[in-house]
């Protein structure tokens, strides 16, 4: 179990280094809504895994970091309630559980939970974590799980966690499948709550577009990416093609544009739990072709710093160089923590797509919550959990303090939920939100994340994108070379 166990912590380890520079959050993981639940953090790198050559000095090692590891603890609720630890890797998750376990307690006075959140730096939780499951001792009652590393944690299903499909049956029937199926095993059983869908939207610039002489008609009549392309050398055309003005940007350093092409298609590189990856897909190749076309044509430019969710990608947007891009949901809250005099500028809508009638969103990033079998109140924590995540006072909760698009499809259209002018996403964007979600609910699909898809990710951000995307190499050419790199993993 040792080799298992240093294998999983250099997972982590390189997990955390992939999120932090492929599509990482600007924000650590213990700041503000904007990075609590994209599925990256850049808190990332840790160095209890640095060591593991050697198995007993990198467990031990692992063991004594965990120890010494900076935690915040907080507990809420009665003293002779139930006792429930929880642990995340972001402080506003936190509050978020230590808010719903008060009205938990309100609302259930048989059933009075004490519940303490530990807060961890990303790496230093999820190692400590898979430490716990993988010794059989120390797990928390409920720990939050990043998606990238939920792989790591299922990897002990066995003994390890508490199915929630019995406490999730109350909820099922109207929340995201594809969401719930992003936190299950390779037993089919749901292990992780989730926090948001992460759908994908496109992002655009009205207020700017206006002033090229375009309008939200304009935008409503794009379904087709070639469509969209001609709206963007519309919009070119509109403001005299200046230097440094771009219809939209591409990243080098993450996989979002990818995942959206596959998700369109139907296509998963990973493969899924059965495998194997196949990373030369007709999707793929699609998306980095049409990529090149826009870079030569001057439609696109890279995004500065390869990704637009870091700091020079949000002054790029603030400067009006592009006004165009899809990105989750979640994004939104990155307009009002890092760019709030955009308000009134930005209009939503569902993404293009290659064919008529493919689904125009994919589930992007997130967190799972997951109950360990070692607590001695697994089906209380787990039937808290699910309420917490998925009823109506915590969609509510995660919609208007969060910013996430909540999995419960049931408010998607409760018009005192979805049409809330109080509410603060609702009033920065030109339309609500909700409405676009609806639009989209439907065709929303998923990318597995599995054991082999640190490697694909890595290796994309790494290589793959800069030779294709800065340097121009032939698309077939760039993914034979990725498709044997990832063969070396399988």
């Amino acid at each position: 179990m040792k080799k298992k166990l240093v294998s999983i912590l250099i997972s982590v380890a390189m997990t955390a280094t992939i999120l932090a520079g492929c599509g990482s959050s600007a924000a650590t993981s213990d700041a503000g809504a904007a990075s609590a639940d994209s599925g990256e953090t850049a808190d990332a790198g840790d160095d209890a895994a640095a060591d593991a050559g050697d198995d007993a000095a990198a467990e031990d090692a692992g063991d004594e970091a965990a120890d010494e590891v900076e935690a915040v603890t907080d507990t809420t609720g009665p003293d002779d309630g139930t006792p429930l630890e929880l642990w995340t890797f972001v402080e506003l998750h936190g509050t978020f559980y230590r808010d719903m376990c008060d009205k938990w307690n309100e609302e259930n006075p048989d059933k009075q939970i004490k519940l303490t959140t530990v807060t961890y730096p990303y790496g230093d939780m999820h190692q400590k974590m898979i430490m716990s499951l993988q010794t059989g001792t120390g797990a928390p009652d409920i720990c939050d799980v990043e998606v990238g590393q939920f792989p790591n944690v299922v990897a002990f299903l066995t003994d390890g966690l508490v199915p929630l499909n019995d406490y999730i049956k109350p909820y099922e029937a109207t929340m995201v499948k594809s969401r719930l199926d992003t936190y299950a095993g390779e037993d089919g059983n749901y292990y992780g709550a989730p926090f948001h869908v992460g759908a994908t939207l496109m992002y655009y610039n009205l207020a700017a577009m206006e002033e090229a002489g375009l309008s939200q008609a304009d935008i409503d009549a794009v379904e087709t990416w070639d469509q969209w392309v001609a709206l963007g050398e519309k919009y070119l055309d509109g403001i005299g093609r200046p230097d440094g003005k771009y219809w939209t940007s591409v990243d080098t350093g993450g996989t979002d544009w990818m995942w959206l092409a596959m998700a369109e298609y139907g296509e998963d590189w990973t493969g899924g739990f059965e495998g194997p990856a196949n990373v030369q897909l007709d999707s793929v190749k699609k998306m980095l072709t049409m990529q090149q076309d826009w870079l030569s044509s001057g439609l696109a430019e890279v995004s500065p710093d390869g990704h637009i969710d870091l700091e020079a990608g949000f002054q790029n947007i603030l400067d009006h160089n592009i006004v165009s891009f899809p990105k989750a949901a979640w994004y939104m809250s990155r307009f009002l923590n890092y760019m709030p005099e955009e308000e009134g500028n930005w209009y939503l809508a569902p993404c293009p797509v290659f064919e008529s009638g493919q689904g125009h969103s994919v589930g992007i990033g997130g967190t799972g919550t997951v109950v360990s079998q070692q607590s001695a109140n697994g089906d209380l924590a787990a039937e808290f959990i699910c309420w917490a995540k998925m009823g109506e006072e915590g969609e509510k909760y995660i919609w208007e303090n969060l910013g996430f698009d909540v999995c419960n499809t049931a408010y998607w259209t409760d018009d005192a939920f979805a049409h809330d002018d109080s509410n603060q996403y609702n009033k920065f964007f030109r339309n609500y939100p909700y409405d676009v979600l609806n639009d989209v609910k439907d065709g929303i699909g998923k990318i597995s994340v599995v054991a082999i898809s640190p490697t694909i990710n890595e290796y994309f951000c790494t290589t793959t994108a800069n030779e294709v995307l800065e340097d121009g190499m032939d698309v077939d050419e760039a993914l034979q070379e990725f498709q044997e790199a990832v063969d070396l993993e399988q």
